[in-house]
């Protein structure tokens, strides 16, 4: 599904905007980055740390004239969400700041993380307070262990987010999925939460640096449920043709 770029704001706002972005914008990043060598041990950090984060997603998408569609339903289904894993389609390098900008603050969530990005000096004392998931690529067996044994400790309100595409597709339908969020759904007993991202591949298309102005829509599914008699390759379909007929029809 294909879409047109089709600006918020008049030009000199947008100007205006992106000039504050590139005075601000590393104040901003190196504060995000050096707090947590601070304050990473202190209790209720990982709370305060990740609604600072969100704060910060949300006002680069404001600068960049990006607005995230999301209706009150929706907020409303995701603020009462539990026991579930959230899965996303990943179309642009704007999706996780679009989901962190959209999702309440009273659903707690976090992502899983390549073991790259965890162990990169700025980032590393951040991405662990606040809870990210390392997952180390090399070995599948290896990454779904973690990952499950990460989901059972994690309190019923609080979901991971997979993209379960493994990474940005540039096709105008959704990629073929991998397995992964099927595998710990059934090995840990939670639903699927499926949430369809509708845009943000036209704002930021792969191998671009600077996103055009516009919006992104986000749609939430009714929650999934494994089959236990099925086998994983009949659920990840189930899952597929459901998030596929979201996308396709955008709405």
């Amino acid at each position: 599904m294909t879409h047109t770029p089709n600006p918020l704001e008049p030009l000199p706002l947008r100007l205006a905007k992106r000039i504050l972005l590139v005075v601000l914008g590393p104040v901003y990043f190196l504060y995000i980055g050096f707090v947590p060598l601070l304050c990473a041990r202190r209790k209720g950090f990982r709370g305060w740390y990740w609604r600072t984060v969100k704060r910060a997603c949300s006002r680069l998408l404001t600068l960049l004239s990006i607005r995230v569609e999301i209706s009150q339903k929706d907020q409303e289904t995701l603020a009462h969400d539990t026991d579930s894993l959230i899965v996303i389609n990943h179309r642009s390098h704007l999706d996780g700041f679009t989901l962190m900008d959209a999702i309440p603050d009273n659903k707690w969530f976090t992502f899983a993380a390549k073991k790259e990005l965890c162990d990169a000096a700025l980032l590393s004392t951040g991405f662990k307070g606040a809870g990210l998931v390392e997952i180390d690529r090399q070995s599948g067996k290896v990454a779904m262990e973690t990952l499950t044994s990460a989901v059972e400790t994690m309190p019923a309100r609080r979901s991971v987010v997979l993209f379960p595409e493994g990474t940005r597709v540039t096709s105008a339908s959704l990629g073929p999925f991998k397995a992964g969020a099927i595998v710990v759904a059934r090995a840990t007993g939670r639903s699927i939460r499926p949430i369809v991202i509708i845009g943000s591949d036209t704002l930021l298309p792969r191998g671009k640096f600077l996103p055009h102005s516009g919006l992104i829509t986000l749609k939430v599914l009714p929650p999934f449920y494994c089959d236990a008699s099925a086998s994983v390759e009949a659920d990840l379909a189930r899952l597929h043709a459901a998030m596929s007929a979201v996308f396709e029809s955008g709405a």
